[in-house]
């Protein structure tokens, strides 16, 4: 069995990237799903200083075990302001602190969600480029838009946003029992 790592990269109660992240991975066949909560590795905001005083948190250490006893890698991106949110990049900064290769080469499925029309596309943008320079290995990614209108308990109700989904899922499926 693949032990997956799930999570969405919002400290949100009510996050719909933790509920898409959560599907998601829920859907790979033959895997354990550990779900992630950020609010449950809450870290003081970086700096070279701080760091200096206090060395590096336990929960950046938390963090980065999750991704070393793990297979892959679900994340659902919310988009702040056209950005990644300051607590996953927060999280990263941390752990990079420890090794900068955070990611561990792990198969990533890198996903974003938003209630507005475009998705996360920014956040999951930026994030794409950015992984590969920290050990991440995007297999593939997706992003939804209009998510109340486009999601349910059941999955995504649009059938072709359905049958990409499925598709994309189907591949990083294939890559991880490649490994």
């Amino acid at each position: 069995m693949k032990k997956i790592l799930a999570f969405g990269a919002s400290n949100s109660k009510k996050s719909i990237n933790k509920t898409f992240a959560t599907f998601v991975a829920n859907k790979i066949e033959n895997a354990t799903v550990t779900v992630a909560d950020l609010n449950d590795l809450e870290l003081p905001l970086y700096s070279p200083d701080l760091e200096a005083e206090i060395g590096i948190p336990e929960n950046a250490h938390k963090f980065r075990a999750l991704i070393e006893e793990s297979d892959g890698i679900v994340i659902s991106l919310a988009e702040y302001n056209g950005m990644i949110t300051t607590v996953f990049k927060n999280i990263w900064d941390w752990a990079s602190r420890v090794d900068m290769k955070i990611w561990k080469n792990k198969p990533m499925f890198l996903m974003a969600a938003s209630p507005g029309g475009r998705g996360g596309a920014n956040a999951l943008k930026v994030t794409k480029e950015l992984l590969p320079h920290f050990g991440g290995n995007v297999v593939t990614d997706f992003s939804l838009s209009s998510f109340f209108q486009n999601f349910s308990e059941e999955g995504i109700k649009e059938e072709t946003l359905n049958n990409d989904l499925t598709n994309k899922i189907n591949l990083f499926q294939n890559t991880l029992n490649e490994d």
